[in-house]
């Protein structure tokens, strides 16, 4: 923990691991919001790159991939026209080709690199679709 002079700990607000979550100052709660590591920067391990493999994700950072259902037709993820996602035939196409972005820990398409998986109206619905990284399936 981080602690003031008056006790007050550094938090991140709301204990919420979501990308520019703000950081405030709070009364001891024992919320892992709370808690913090201090790496010097002459100890921090190498950032991966391209081609590592990510052992946390499992994932070979913006190595392509497909993602292909276990139904009998062995269709693809795919995103062809606008945000959903669905299955199709293998085509060739891009929109079927995904990746792991190691930045945003985001699995992002190939057809429109700036989309990653995405759960529709802020994960306040079942439908999967890709839309804009914002380092969450919602």
């Amino acid at each position: 923990m981080l602690v003031n002079d008056k006790g007050k700990v550094m938090t991140i607000v709301g204990d919420s691991d979501t990308e520019n979550r703000n950081i405030g100052v709070y009364n001891k709660n024992g919320k892992v919001g709370h808690t913090w590591d201090i790496i010097y920067v002459d100890q921090m391990p190498a950032d991966l790159k391209k081609g590592d493999l990510n052992k946390d994700w499992g994932m070979i950072i913006e190595e392509p991939f497909h993602v292909i259902s276990n139904l009998p037709a062995g269709r693809y993820l795919d995103i062809p026209v606008g945000r959903n996602m669905v299955i199709k035939t293998r085509n060739g196409m891009p929109s079927q080709e995904w990746y792991f972005h190691q930045q945003s820990r985001t699995i992002r398409n190939m057809k429109n690199k700036g989309w990653s998986w995405d759960i529709q109206n802020a994960g306040r619905s079942s439908n999967m679709q890709a839309y804009n990284t914002n380092s969450g399936w919602f």
